[in-house]
């Protein structure tokens, strides 16, 4: 890490818990600002404008600091997303431990977590977050090939990201491997679900989107090192093509049948035992759902 490239800066702020509008989650909780992962694709860059920060994507992060937490109790049952537009657990949380703090705050409150991340850091809190009912934890991989990876994103190994999978799933806690990104034709989403589905509860499915400054960085990505996939980025983020996604999906509902894993859209509210195969959920169109309907959703599948 260069940290003299990187600004790092502490702020305090009035609290890390915020309501959510996401259908997953009653709140939003992120314990920084800013990722020292840089994804190349990252939706939350849209941050930046927000923070008064003039250094590219990936090279600054915010430091909170808040008020210990009043009546955690309160939060009890509630839906906890931790690391909605930031990674609680990048590198900097190994010296700071603002995640690890808001669980010790957390701790026994009864709150519901879901934890998303792309590094192996969060084994350090596996016995915390153990104590907390129903938890659950994500880790981003959206290829095998380490070369594409270290193009992407600043972060742990896919293998590092797969074994800390395993080991909060061989400890008794859920865990999602989120195929997100998926690139048109560079992800391979079958051969990363049979990488992970023997340590995996669900699998999330989730399209590339291209909006914003990092539309233009993708593109150019496809043109220097993937130039025979141009006229399909041209026809799918240009031209709105959803051709490709819908084969895609047509594709994925015949492969999980043939493997038997449950397949279904929009809806992570189905569970099987623990030690049961993944179900894979696919979010293809997730910027289309509301809280509403996937509540209406969920009634009505009951």
């Amino acid at each position: 890490m260069d940290n003299q490239k990187i600004q790092i800066k502490e702020i305090n702020v009035k609290g890390v818990l915020t309501k959510s509008n996401l259908p997953v989650s009653d709140y939003s909780v992120n314990p920084y600002v800013g990722c020292l992962h840089g994804c190349k694709y990252c939706y939350a860059s849209f941050m930046k404008r927000f923070t008064g920060h003039l250094e590219p994507w990936g090279k600054f992060v915010d430091i909170k600091y808040w008020e210990p937490i009043k009546n955690p109790e309160k939060y009890k049952g509630k839906e906890l997303f931790i690391g909605s537009v930031t990674d609680p657990y990048q590198p900097l949380e190994k010296k700071y431990e603002r995640t690890k703090t808001l669980l010790e705050e957390l701790k026994g409150s009864g709150a519901r977590l879901s934890i998303a991340t792309r590094s192996d850091l969060v084994l350090r809190d596996l016995e915390l977050i153990k104590s907390f009912p129903n938890a659950r934890v994500s880790w981003s991989i959206n290829t095998l090939d380490d070369e594409f990876q270290k193009d992407m994103d600043n972060a742990v190994s896919i293998e590092k990201r797969l074994e800390a999978m395993r080991i909060f799933h061989e400890n008794g806690v859920r865990t999602t491997c989120f195929i997100s990104p998926i690139f048109p034709g560079i992800t391979d989403v079958k051969a990363i679900i049979n990488k992970a589905k023997k340590y995996c509860n669900l699998v999330w499915l989730e399209n590339l989107n291209l909006r914003g400054d990092y539309k233009a960085t993708i593109m150019n990505y496809i043109k220097e090192k993937h130039s025979d996939l141009v006229p399909l980025y041209e026809s799918i983020y240009n031209k709105k093509d959803r051709t490709y996604w819908e084969n895609l999906d047509k594709e994925m509902k015949e492969f999980c049948k043939e493997e038997n894993l449950p397949y279904v859209r929009d809806d992570d509210s189905m569970q099987r035992p623990l030690n049961e195969p993944p179900i894979v959920v696919n979010y293809f169109y997730h910027e289309e759902i509301t809280k509403s309907a996937k509540k209406k959703k969920i009634e009505e599948n009951k």
